[in-house]
């Protein structure tokens, strides 16, 4: 039996497992809550390996690992140990219970709809759905063009084939049974995920290339180990390490994981299994993508960015089993990475900008709405992903252009009572505005501007996103308490119920 044959069948079985999930699973999705938070009654392990699994993707084992790994050497492993420290253990410490609580007490689906609970704005609603279905339009293409990379060198087949595949497992989950089987299959994919980032690593650190533990400590010596950082790489180091695990306290595919845990209980127990999961995944995908210095030559052979954790793969000449299952976890990565993203996406627009106008559309047409959505956004992630970005900067303008205008009057909303809705909204601005500079003068040179200023800012989209976050706290809280006459009385959002779904 031939190589690819192998890994056709591997990935043969996993999109069965997948239908039938889907299938199972999806005949117990009932209402818009089913849909959207699965019912409000998911347990730790659930509810911290989907909220793992939408956080990792092809975009991290792909995008980030090469990129970091080519600029940064062994350096670019501190990207993943920030992913564990504070974008999985601070995270759910900070956010899970708190978040929980609040979206159980007033019925929450949705980041638009916590934001109007909070600061009593329709208007703040309605901005933060259309920015958030607009601006995560990106962060899908970045996954459909890393995983379809990864395709492309392990299975020679078309980018453009693979996005359509990628595009109709995530569809068939969403459109069968939105949340209730995303969540389901994201626990199957999780462990799927756990268990080839164990492997890959052990079989990548053994391969030639590395020659094991002693390889790497000798690799640590060279050049291209710990190679000397000037401050402007630094900068950048840092502001990948904090854009990719402070962004993920404002976007609200991962927000709304918290939604949906059953109890104070398990929300307690998912902070460890989150991190452990962060460790394993972000720590070992960075690892691997560290060492393509020691597969590669700079100027010489080594590939694209988006292409160099693929060929290091197919380098190391792991056993075409193993190569399956990698095939698999990337997948699954990003499989669950997308639904979370589209659901997220889809249902801001039926719930927030549709169903909050037209009282008489009902749970059933909501639901129906938001899976044409889901198709529609679908087809969207694939026309931006067929352009000309690296998938490190297409991230980063999603991530920063979100998290940098909704981070601040999320998380402050859950500990700070003083925080009114002007300065929210000064706060959103502010950030939105900051955040979305790197992605104008990205469009600028696509328009054939080569102007060297407008190229290096396109390629800052990191230090934009740490700095949209940081000035829309600090205009948030300043203004707050500047202007106290505007405080408003929202007691009802921290001791209030609602008792109907």
């Amino acid at each position: 039996m031939g190589e690819k044959t192998v890994l056709w069948i591997t990935l043969g079985v996993y999109i069965a497992t997948m239908f039938l999930i889907g299938i199972v699973q999806g005949r117990k999705s009932k209402s818009i809550a089913d849909l959207t938070v699965g019912g409000r009654n998911a347990g730790a392990w659930l509810s911290a390996l989907s909220y793992g699994t939408a956080y990792f993707s092809a975009v991290m084992f792909v995008g980030y690992a090469g990129g970091t790994g080519l600029s940064y050497g062994l350096w670019g492993v501190l990207a993943g140990i920030g992913n564990c420290i504070f974008g999985s253990w601070l995270a759910w410490k900070v956010l899970a219970r708190r978040t929980r609580d609040v979206a159980s007490r007033l019925k929450i689906k949705t980041m638009p709809e916590f934001l109007e609970k909070r600061y009593s704005s329709k208007k703040m609603k309605t901005f933060a759905a259309i920015v958030i279905f607009v601006f995560l339009v990106p962060y899908s293409a970045s996954v459909y063009k890393g995983l379809a990379s990864v395709a492309e060198v392990l299975l020679g087949v078309d980018v453009n084939i693979c996005m359509i595949v990628i595009a109709l497992v995530a569809l068939v989950l969403l459109l069968l049974g939105g949340y209730l089987v995303q969540a389901r299959a994201d626990f199957v994919q999780g462990i799927i995920m756990m268990f080839g980032i164990t492997l890959l690593i052990i079989f990548v650190i053994r391969s030639k290339q590395v020659g094991g533990i002693s390889g790497i400590i000798d690799y640590a010596k060279s050049e291209w180990g710990f190679a000397p950082m000037s401050g402007n790489k630094w900068v950048s180091l840092w502001a990948t390490v904090l854009m990719t695990s402070f962004g993920t306290w404002g976007l609200p595919q991962m927000v709304q994981k918290y939604f949906g845990i059953k109890d104070d209980a398990q929300a307690k127990r998912g902070i460890s299994i989150s991190t452990f999961f962060a460790l394993l995944v972000a720590g070992g995908g960075y690892l691997i993508g560290s060492l393509c210095h020691k597969f590669f030559t700079v100027g010489i052979d080594m590939p694209a960015q988006d292409y160099i954790v693929p060929n290091m793969l197919k380098a190391a000449d792991l056993p075409i089993i193993l190569l399956g299952i990698v095939l698999v976890l990337l997948i699954s990565a990003s499989v669950s990475t997308l639904c979370s993203v589209t659901l997220t996406a889809c249902s801001t627009v039926t719930i927030d900008l549709l169903r909050s106008n037209i009282k008489s559309m009902t749970d059933k047409k909501t639901a129906v709405l938001t899976k044409v959505f889901c198709v529609v956004f679908v087809i969207l992630s694939y026309i931006v992903a067929n352009t000309d970005t690296p998938i490190l900067d297409m991230m980063s303008y999603s991530w920063g252009i979100i998290s940098g205008s909704f981070l601040a009057p999320y998380v402050l909303a859950l500990y700070y009572k003083k925080l009114s809705r002007v300065a929210a909204w000064r706060g959103i601005l502010t950030g939105f505005c900051v955040a979305l500079v790197p992605a104008i003068a990205k469009v600028i040179t696509m328009f054939g501007v080569t102007n060297e200023k407008v190229v290096s800012l396109a390629a800052k989209g990191p230090v934009f996103a740490c700095a949209a976050m940081i000035a829309s706290i600090l205009v948030c809280v300043i203004l707050s308490e500047i202007d106290k006459k505007h405080a408003d009385d929202n007691s009802f959002f921290y001791t209030g119920t609602i008792e109907k779904e």
